[in-house]
C-alpha cells in the first residue's frame, strides 16, 4: 500500500523541485523513488550524492549488482530487488549468478567472501572484527573495496528502507 505519495516537480520543495528538474533534463523523467523522496529535499540530495559517488567504485558492475541483490533479498524491498536483478541481467549475470547473490554467496569464493560480508555489514556490522578484514585482504581485495562496500550498503539500505516505508512496490517503480 502507497504511503507517501509521489511528487511532480511544481509540487516538490524549491530544493527538491531544482533537483527534480536537473533529472528530468538529463533523463526525460524522475522515476517513482526520486519523486518521492522529493518530499524532503535533504533526502533527495543525500541520496543524489551517494548515489553518484557510489558509481565510481573499483567493483564491476556485476559484482556490484550480486552485492546489492543480497541486501535488498536480506532488507525485504521487493522493487530494489527488482531493480537489481534487472540490472544484473544486463551486467551479464546468469540466473545462477543472481540466485546464489539472493542467498548471500556467489560461485567464486573471492566474490562470495565479499558479498557475506556485505550482508553482514547490513545485518550485524557490530561483530565485524579485525579477522573478518584481514580475510577480506587475504583474499586481495583492497582497503578501498573494503570501504566501498560500506557504502554500497549504505545506499542500498538507504533506498529499500525508504521505498518499504512509502509502499513503493514493483511495479510503480520504473527507471530513472
Amino acid at each position: 500500500m502507497r504511503r507517501l505519495p509521489a511528487l511532480e516537480p511544481a509540487d516538490a520543495p524549491e530544493k527538491s523541485r531544482e533537483l527534480l528538474g536537473g533529472i528530468v533534463a538529463r533523463h526525460g523523467s524522475a522515476g517513482e523513488m526520486i519523486r518521492t523522496m522529493a518530499h524532503s529535499p535533504a533526502l533527495l540530495q543525500g541520496y543524489l550524492e551517494l548515489s553518484r559517488a557510489m558509481k565510481r567504485t573499483k567493483l564491476p558492475r556485476a559484482l556490484s549488482e550480486k552485492l546489492a541483490i543480497a541486501v535488498q533479498e536480506w532488507i525485504g524491498c521487493a522493487a530494489c530487488l527488482e531493480a537489481h536483478i534487472d540490472g544484473g541481467r544486463a551486467a551479464g549475470l546468469s540466473e545462477v549468478d543472481i540466485a546464489l547473490a539472493r542467498q548471500g554467496t556467489a560461485t567464486d569464493r573471492r566474490e562470495a567472501a565479499l558479498i557475506e560480508f556485505a550482508v553482514r555489514v547490513l545485518a550485524e556490522p557490530a561483530s565485524l572484527a579485525d579477522d573478518d578484514v584481514a580475510g577480506l585482504q587475504a583474499h586481495g581485495w583492497s582497503e578501498r573495496v573494503i570501504a566501498e562496500v560500506v557504502g554500497l550498503v549504505s545506499l542500498n539500505l538507504l533506498t529499500g528502507a525508504f521505498n518499504l516505508v512509502a509502499g513503493i512496490e514493483p511495479a510503480l517503480t520504473p527507471s530513472l
